[in-house]
């Protein structure tokens, strides 16, 4: 077999075998840092961390039903920043202290009409716990790489015995 032969298997040998890295890499580049989870008698508020954004979401503990319209605060390590409705129910809050590694205390307060409640609950936002997960992209770059180096050589065996049957 040719070398101008032996090249288009080599490339679709290497898009095969580069795919599944790159597909395994996370769409908008950011991991969940935390979750956040606060309760009271009536409220429930579940929150998820990544980056510096927090999305909110806060319901009625007896039906489940959302909290809609209402004016919340989040205290985080003692600055009180205002959450922002959304078109769809949640709250956001962008800010550079949930970027901030470690555990920290939140409290959500939550003004709805003539109600106002405080839930509080605690985040942990993993700072160098990343590393590993980096450690292990590594290695699985070097085992594709690997993998395609084996195949590569199966090949050219391949195709050297190929050759030498025709002679």
């Amino acid at each position: 077999m040719s070398k101008v032969r032996l090249l288009p298997i080599v490339m679709m040998g290497a898009a095969f075998l580069w795919a599944p890295i790159t597909a395994s890499a996370s769409d908008d580049g950011h991991r969940d840092a935390g979750r956040i989870e606060a309760h009271s008698n009536d409220l429930l508020a579940v929150g998820l961390v990544r980056g510096d954004k927090l999305i909110l979401h806060v319901s009625h503990t007896n039906d489940n039903s959302p909290v809609h319209d209402a004016a919340i605060d989040v205290v985080l390590r003692g600055s009180v920043h205002p959450a922002v409705a959304e078109t769809d129910g949640s709250y956001t809050l962008q800010t550079p202290d949930l970027a901030l590694p470690g555990a920290a205390v939140v409290e959500f307060q939550v003004t709805e009409g003539a109600m106002k409640q405080s839930l509080k609950g605690t985040v942990e936002v993993a700072g160098a716990a990343s590393k590993p997960e980096d450690s292990n992209n590594a290695r699985q770059l070097w085992w594709w790489v690997l993998n395609f180096a084996v195949c590569i050589g199966f090949l050219w065996l391949f195709s050297r015995r190929k050759a030498a049957a025709q002679d």
